[in-house]
């Protein structure tokens, strides 16, 4: 592991994520590894529920690590991977906040309500044919919906709060020459510098994480129902 992110979601992780890559810091671990590959959600159950913390299986084959549920172990991560460089990307709170609660929050909380017909069957096709995938709202609630934000995810000032404060936490506990706080906007100079390679001829990557959480949701979930695992 050479990178590890402490950024929570929606802070331009996807787009992080592309730039690590080309730069040849991956595979590069996110929450799209848990969606694509459904095993990896009890393996964060596991971890979210005390029963095992192996981190060199979990993260085997990848060169860095961003995004939830692996940025809720930030501290751990940073001392098991002691030579890895830190990245906390950030972003406007309030713009943040926006973001994740049409995105993650808002099926988090989806979980608490009775559902249209549809989706309570499209549920249940999905925690017939992938059940490691059916375990993903306990298991986001267990390593960071609960653990991070107590639960209140619709709690704005609250979940605001917690961001600023986990902002300089990091900030506290990582030393200024291994970390790098880092904005989407900054673009290739400031983490080329801090990564130590060249600026590439590609322009940094842009993914608007938003858009594609609505645009991929429905087709996983079709795609989970008709192929299984």
């Amino acid at each position: 592991m050479k990178v590890i992110g402490a950024g929570f979601g929606r802070t331009g992780t996807r787009s992080l994520k592309a730039a690590l890559e080309l730069l040849g810091f991956g595979p590069c671990y996110h929450m799209s590894s848990v969606i694509a590959e459904p095993y990896r959600v009890r393996q964060w159950l596991d971890v979210g529920e005390g029963r095992s913390r192996d981190w060199d299986t979990l993260f085997a084959g990848f060169g860095s690590a961003l995004d939830w549920p692996a940025s809720a172990y930030w501290r751990e991560l940073a001392a098991h991977y002691p030579d890895a460089k830190v990245i906390l990307t950030v972003r406007d709170p309030g713009r943040w906040y926006d973001s994740v609660s049409e995105t993650i929050f808002r099926s988090a909380l989806e979980q608490r309500r009775p559902l249209p017909w549809r989706r309570r069957v499209i549920r249940w096709l999905v925690a017939r044919r992938v059940p490691d995938f059916a375990l993903y709202p306990r298991m986001a609630r267990a390593t960071f919906i609960d653990p991070v934000f107590d639960g209140r995810i619709d709690d704005r000032d609250h979940v605001i709060a917690v961001f600023e404060r986990h902002v300089a936490e990091v900030k506290a506990a990582i030393p200024a020459g291994r970390l790098l706080v880092y904005s989407a906007g900054d673009g290739w100079e400031p983490l080329c510098a801090f990564l130590g390679v060249p600026v590439p001829e590609e322009a940094y990557p842009q993914v608007n994480e938003r858009a594609a959480f609505r645009r991929k949701r429905p087709r996983r979930l079709s795609r989970l129902i008709l192929r299984g695992r």
